[in-house]
């Protein structure tokens, strides 16, 4: 990015802000603070009203607006591209918004670019499955995240027959294995929990701020929660065209790949003790093309579960 893109950024940043530090700012932009200091003396000299308060950090004089910027055709195209994503990993509450505001950046735009926008639209198609459509909204949720406030949810969880009462604090939207989840601080557990959010059957926003968690992070949080103390491991061997659907069905959980022979790839991935029944019925799927490395005791349930399957569909055919 040039000097001049990133002033121009800086004011947009500092917009959107009520009040940034120097060290955030030069964090954003990857450049030092001394930089940072720079840059903001030359928007001033500009006639950008800046507001620095030590110890607090900076912000725009109340009132200033930096006029409307053009997309150049790689924004507008980004765009278009971060639209269709929107479009099918999330639900109606949001595809509704990103259409609304595709419209109004479409309507801005240079004659010429408005028809490369539209064909490009077209002509692209996101391929992935759409989430599971649940009772609460995909932007309730997420209207929840930016208010931080303490969430009342009625849940029903994957092994409960009805829902259950919970008050979290919520710590994350994600996005893994096809699904979104909030992760929260349960107040019921204690602990912080993984909720599905089209397993959420009713949602309340409360008064009450959430509390801090100065410890937490998110990425490390989901990190530990994908491999942790209780994950069990298995190593595969498969042919190179099989490593993207090892990838969408493992996705997080594959802690290596590596090639191992001519157009074949070693891969090991982590599972709950508890889901070896489900990795085998999975290994099954691939026949003969996958090769179990270990653990010796995954090898033996899909030998024993693909001699029942034989033996089962053997006796329906008489």
């Amino acid at each position: 990015m040039n000097r001049t893109d990133r002033l121009v950024s800086m004011v947009m940043l500092l917009q959107s802000r009520r009040v940034i530090t120097a060290a955030q700012l030069a964090e954003h932009f990857e450049i030092t603070e001394r930089t940072v200091y720079r840059d903001l003396a030359a928007l001033g000299e500009g006639g950008v009203p800046i507001v620095g308060e030590p110890g607090v950090g900076y912000s725009l004089m109340s009132g200033y607006c930096l006029p409307p910027v053009m997309f150049s055709p790689e924004e507008a195209f980004a765009f278009v591209t971060g639209g269709l994503l929107v479009e099918r990993m999330t639900d109606a509450s949001m595809r509704d918004a990103i259409r609304s505001a595709m419209g109004k950046v479409t309507a801005v735009l240079p004659s010429g670019l408005q028809g490369r926008v539209d064909r490009l639209r077209k002509t692209t198609v996101i391929g992935t499955r759409s989430p599971t459509k649940g009772s609460v909204p995909l932007s309730t949720v997420q209207r929840v995240m930016a208010e931080g406030c303490v969430l009342r949810l009625h849940y029903h969880g994957a092994a409960r027959g009805e829902p259950t009462e919970r008050l979290v604090e919520p710590r994350g939207l994600v996005f893994y294995m096809d699904h979104w989840h909030l992760i929260a601080w349960c107040r019921l557990r204690g602990d912080m929990r993984d909720f599905r959010v089209d397993r959420i059957v009713r949602c309340e926003t409360l008064p009450e701020p959430i509390s801090p968690h100065p410890g937490f992070n998110l990425h490390e949080h989901l990190a530990k929660c994908v491999v942790s103390e209780r994950s069990e491991f298995a190593v595969i061997e498969v042919p190179d065209y099989l490593l993207e659907t090892v990838r969408r069905f493992w996705g997080p959980t594959i802690v290596e790949e590596e090639p191992v022979a001519s157009k074949r790839a070693r891969v090991r991935f982590a599972y709950r003790a508890e889901g070896l029944d489900y990795v085998s019925r999975w290994l099954l799927s691939l026949g003969t093309e996958a090769e179990i490395v270990s653990p010796e005791v995954l090898r033996e349930k899909v030998a024993d579960l693909a001699q029942a399957t034989a033996e089962h569909h053997r006796r329906g055919a008489k």
